[in-house]
């Protein structure tokens, strides 16, 4: 499909010496244990936050479907907290009582928060350090109101 799309462009598609691509080669597999090390850095006062998988069926066992998952899991307000950026809670007057969360912990942040980003099929956002309303123990049953 993909070269079928390439030729059909391929006027608009050539390399440094003006011939013409007729092929895009595929990304390479990355090993899942390799997967962890890709993940971005944040920077600043940034937050890497992974959001929860979304359960397959409802509590009274009806299997949801996948625009129905996907929906939940763009709107959900619980993440996990990854990695804290290095000027995450870094300002005492902002944060009298210190970090208001760390690595590991789940989260309740506002729906949309934060920039949305795809990693091998993963979804994580970067959140402001003041986007953090609240944390939870225990996320499950937990959604939006």
């Amino acid at each position: 499909m993909m070269n079928e799309i390439i030729s059909a462009a391929k006027p608009a598609l050539v390399n440094l010496d003006g011939k013409p691509i007729l092929s895009i080669p595929a990304e390479p597999e990355v090993p899942v244990e390799d997967r962890a090390t890709q993940l971005p850095e944040p920077s600043g006062y940034r937050i890497l936050c992974a959001i929860p998988e979304v359960e397959d069926k409802t509590f009274g066992g009806v299997i949801k479907a996948d625009e129905t998952k996907k929906f939940e899991e763009l709107t959900t307000p619980v993440l996990f907290v990854v990695k804290l950026g290095p000027d995450a809670y870094a300002d005492e007057r902002k944060f009298p009582s210190g970090p208001w969360c760390k690595a590991g912990d789940f989260i309740l942040t506002r729906p949309h928060a934060g920039s949305r980003v795809k990693i091998h099929g993963r979804e994580f956002r970067l959140i402001n350090d003041d986007s953090v309303e609240g944390v939870v123990e225990d996320p499950r049953g937990i959604s939006r109101g």
